[in-house]
């Protein structure tokens, strides 16, 4: 089964990421990604993002998004998290601000471990004590640690 842990690496988990709109999230999150992604465009990333919020949002409630969509030319999962400096409204279902954003782009066939991972991400974050690790993690590595350690149950 995969996790998480697999697919997210400490170069893609920022701290302190400037937020300013929902847009320019989304376009962050492109930059980030496009280098490990050799056969895919970064427009194209923002554009897939775009069109699934468009959908519904990304916005999952206590401060978090987890914008997510399938990408032709990705070949594997890949996964981001960023902690923004100051939160933006994501028109989240309940309505508060984002601060905490769980990217994750999956191959365009990859259905079920794509719900995987979704649910994997969901439930992590559903937990205060991880939020809460989440958003006082200073640097790029104890951000990815926090993953890591809230996947392993600690």
């Amino acid at each position: 089964m995969i996790r998480l842990e697999d697919i997210l690496t400490p170069g893609r988990s920022l701290v302190n990421v400037p937020g300013g709109s929902k847009k320019r999230v989304l376009e962050q999150i492109a930059k980030l990604v496009a280098p490990d992604l050799p056969d895919v465009e970064g427009q194209l990333v923002f554009e897939s993002l775009v069109a699934r919020e468009k959908l519904g949002s990304t916005g999952f409630g206590n401060g978090i998004a987890i914008p997510h969509c399938r990408l032709a030319g990705c070949s594997t999962p890949l996964s981001a998290v960023l902690r923004l400096e100051t939160p933006v409204d994501f028109d989240a279902i309940d309505g508060a601000p984002v601060d905490l954003v769980f990217v994750l782009l999956v191959p365009q066939a990859a259905t079920d471990e794509h719900l995987e991972l979704l649910r994997q991400i969901a439930s992590m974050l559903d937990r205060e004590d991880v939020r809460t690790r989440l958003r006082q993690a200073a640097t790029h590595e104890s951000l990815y640690q926090a993953v890591v350690d809230a996947q392993n149950g600690r």
